[in-house]
């Protein structure tokens, strides 16, 4: 799955360009399907509302990479998409997607292979969800690392992606910043020892094999 960043590229003639500031909603979840989307430049945050009305967010979508693929054939959003910075994406309706299979058979084959991968995001959060939380803030800030290189995101927004609360993140990330394991500015966490958050990672009550696969290459 690492080789999925950019294989939409040659496709994005088929797409309409858009241009979005931060903070646009892309789509919500629940409302009819137009189609998908394709990341070019700046962010995009995926987020889930449950039954209960609780909010999270679920992923931060890499440059390169598609999302709102549920949105064919007039199904329902099952997220919601918003740009966390000036963003360029492409739209690709229904036709679009058509017409590209029919000239580009390959593309079938990547629109599937980045639907599969969504699923596994998912599983990967669920496999999370009683393990301590150390353990999982220390599996998705290198995610989030691998996936973005210097990624921009405070420690409100870090515990809405990891389910918890920011006292509790705060704590945890004070504790790895005295061991020196990380630096800490107003809008950003940067991994100084990766090794000693692997560490952690593969740790804890729950041990979860070959996590890498799920991280995408820059």
């Amino acid at each position: 799955m690492k080789n999925l960043r950019y294989s939409w590229s040659p496709f994005l003639k088929y797409g309409k360009k858009l241009e979005i500031e931060e903070n646009s909603v892309v789509y919500h979840q629940g409302s009819e399907g137009k189609g998908f989307f394709y990341l070019s430049k700046g962010g995009i945050k995926i987020t889930l509302l449950s039954q209960e009305g609780v909010e999270r967010t679920v992923n931060y979508v890499p440059e390169g990479m598609l999302f709102g693929e549920h949105g064919v054939k007039n199904e329902p959003y099952l997220t919601s998409a918003t740009s966390s910075s000036s963003s360029e994406i492409y739209f690709f309706s229904d036709e679009a997607l058509f017409m590209i299979c029919e000239e580009q058979p390959e593309a079938a084959c990547i629109f599937t292979n980045s639907l599969i991968y969504k699923f596994r995001i998912l599983a990967e959060i669920i496999s999370f969800l009683n393990s301590p939380i150390e353990q999982q803030m220390a599996h998705f800030l290198l995610k989030l690392v691998s996936e973005n290189g210097n990624f921009s995101i405070d420690q409100s927004s870090f515990a809405r992606y990891i389910g918890t609360s920011r006292i509790t993140v705060n704590k945890i990330l004070n504790k790895w910043k005295s061991q020196q394991w990380i630096q800490i500015s107003t809008r950003t966490i940067d991994i100084l020892d990766i090794y000693q958050l692997k560490a952690i990672r593969d740790s804890g009550a729950i041990d979860i094999s070959n996590l890498d696969v799920l991280m995408l290459s820059l």
